[in-house]
């Protein structure tokens, strides 16, 4: 049996990523610093793959859990708290990570910079009424 189902928003982000050195070219994404995480689900300890948006903090990738603007946590912020290990995918390249989340006081220095950078995130606060938690990754040394 052959699966027909359509590609997922998410799918034709990844294809378009991998087809352009990681770089989104069309769709609200388009322009967007995107890598692809995968952790281990927290419950099934399988495999799960998110797309988010990044910002530097040194070598480091600083990922914000806005879900959306969503009141509640992604998913994948659970997985990270269950097992820090994760991989990600940038600029088509894979390489293995460390994912911790950001506690206080560095949270709110980070929130200001991933904001400075990214000024749309300004806005999740308000939106999800929740403080938007941060991941940081740190890649593995190779």
């Amino acid at each position: 049996m052959t699966d027909t189902a359509a590609p997922t928003f998410e799918d034709r982000v990844i294809a378009d990523m991998r087809a352009h050195d990681g770089n989104v070219t069309t769709g609200p994404l388009a322009g967007h610093p995107l890598l692809i995480m995968t952790s281990t689900g927290a419950m099934t300890g399988r495999p799960r793959r998110a797309v988010v948006t990044w910002s530097k903090d040194g070598d480091d990738f600083i990922v914000a859990g806005t879900a959306g603007g969503s009141r509640t946590d992604p998913l994948w912020l659970r997985n990270l708290a269950a097992n820090p290990h994760v991989t990600i995918e940038r600029g088509n390249r894979v390489f293995e990570a460390t994912a911790t989340i950001v506690p206080e006081p560095d949270r709110t220095r980070l929130w200001e910079r991933h904001v400075e950078a990214l000024p749309w995130f300004a806005d999740y606060p308000r939106k999800s009424g929740r403080q938007i938690p941060l991941a940081r990754i740190a890649p593995t040394p190779s």
